[in-house]
C-alpha cells in the first residue's frame, strides 16, 4: 500500500497532539509534530510536510509571524488552527501566506475536510482539473497516490510517490533538480542532487522495460528531470523553461 500524506502538527498541547495524530492516522495519514516554531521549521526544510496544521500560540514566538518562514521554505498548504476567531486574526494569518483558517474548538470531521481539501489542491496536473497522468501502460493517481500498470499496483515507496508526483503535476515539462530536491525532501536537500539520482534509478527500474534507455523518466543534462506521457512525446532539448523551485 502505498503511503499516505504527511502532515505536520505545529503545536504545544500534548493532548491535542495526541488527538489529531489518532484521527489523522486512521484515515492513513502519516503525522509529524513540533512543539515550537523552531522545530517546525527544521521539520519543514528536511521533510517537507504534504500539508501544515499550525495553532498560533506557541512557546517561542507568535505563529502568524511563522507562516512566512514556513512560506519560504515549501509550497505546501498551510492550515492555521487557532482559538483566535478575530477578524483581523484570520486576516494577518491568510495574508502572511496561510491557506486557510480553522478556530478552536472545532470538530473533527471539519478539520479532516479542510485537510482533504488542501491535499486536494496540489494533485492537479498542471492549469487542469485533472488529478492523474497516463504514460504508456501505467496511471498514476495523484490523489489516492497510486501507480498502475493496467490492473497491476506498483509499490512505492513515499519519496518515490512525492518524486514521481511532482514529476506528474508538470508532466512534460523539466523541472529543475533544485526544484526536486526541495518538493520531495526539503529545502535543506537543495545541494544534494544525488537524491535525486538514486532515486530516479529506483523508480526508472520500477517503471522502464529498460532502465538504461527510459522512455518515460528523463534526464535533460544540465536542467533536470521530465515525465514524458503518451500524449504530449516532446523530445529532449525542446526549448521549453525549466520548472524552478517556486514552481515545483
Amino acid at each position: 500500500m502505498n503511503a499516505g500524506p504527511v502532515i505536520l502538527i505545529v503545536e504545544d498541547d500534548k493532548a491535542m497532539i495526541r488527538v489529531l495524530t489518532t484521527s489523522l492516522e486512521a484515515e492513513g495519514d502519516r503525522v509529524l509534530d513540533a512543539s515550537t516554531g523552531q522545530h517546525a521549521i527544521e521539520e519543514v526544510r528536511t521533510r517537507n510536510p504534504d500539508l501544515v496544521l499550525l495553532d498560533l500560540g506557541l512557546p517561542d514566538g507568535d505563529g502568524v509571524s511563522l507562516v512566512p518562514q514556513i512560506r519560504a521554505n515549501t509550497t505546501s498548504p498551510i492550515i492555521v488552527v487557532s482559538a483566535r476567531d478575530q477578524e483581523a486574526d484570520k486576516v494577518k494569518a491568510l495574508d502572511a501566506g496561510a491557506n486557510d483558517y480553522l478556530t478552536k474548538p472545532f470538530s473533527i470531521p471539519e478539520l479532516l475536510a479542510r485537510i482533504r481539501v488542501g491535499v486536494r489542491s496540489r494533485t492537479h496536473v498542471g492549469n487542469t482539473g485533472q488529478t492523474a497522468v497516463c504514460f504508456g501502460d501505467y496511471r498514476l493517481d495523484l490523489e489516492s497516490r497510486r501507480l498502475t500498470k493496467g490492473k497491476r499496483p506498483i509499490r512505492m515507496s513515499h519519496t518515490e510517490v512525492k518524486l514521481l508526483s511532482t514529476l506528474a503535476r508538470h508532466a512534460d515539462e523539466v523541472v529543475t533538480t533544485k526544484a526536486l530536491l526541495k518538493e520531495v525532501w526539503g529545502s535543506a536537500y537543495q545541494t544534494h542532487p544525488g537524491y535525486v539520482r538514486v532515486y530516479m534509478h529506483a523508480l526508472r527500474h520500477k517503471i522502464e522495460a529498460d532502465p538504461t534507455r527510459p522512455k518515460y523518466l528523463l534526464h535533460e543534462v544540465g536542467l533536470g528531470y521530465r515525465l514524458r506521457t503518451s500524449a504530449s512525446p516532446r523530445a529532449s532539448g525542446d526549448g521549453r523553461r525549466p520548472r524552478d523551485a517556486n514552481a515545483a
